[in-house]
């Protein structure tokens, strides 16, 4: 078995549930804007915000290896700092409220 026949099935399950990332952490960075909107409280606003970047952070690395040819380390260090950021954002909500 060839080296790219056996990393086929990961690397479909992969980009699964990369995109049930994507999909679940878009829903609830929209429902956490949604309910911002509502209120206007900051904190919401800024849980919106860390749940955006975290989403958008762990598909991130996957995106740019694939459509950009960005080495796929260089594509894990801004995945990871991204969601870092989210994270910190996240963390911040929670303080302000």
């Amino acid at each position: 078995m060839s080296f790219s026949a056996a990393t086929m099935p990961t690397a479909v399950a992969l980009a699964i549930v990369k995109t049930l990332v994507l999909i679940v952490g878009g829903v609830i960075a929209f429902f956490a804007y949604k309910a911002y909107r509502r209120t206007r409280q900051p904190a919401l606003g800024y849980l919106a915000l860390g749940f955006g970047l975290v989403t958008f952070g762990f598909v991130l690395a996957g995106m740019l290896y694939e459509l950009l040819a960005v080495p796929l380390m260089m594509g894990i260090l801004f995945e990871s700092l991204l969601v870092l950021t989210g994270f910190l954002v996240i963390a911040h909500s929670l303080y302000v409220s």
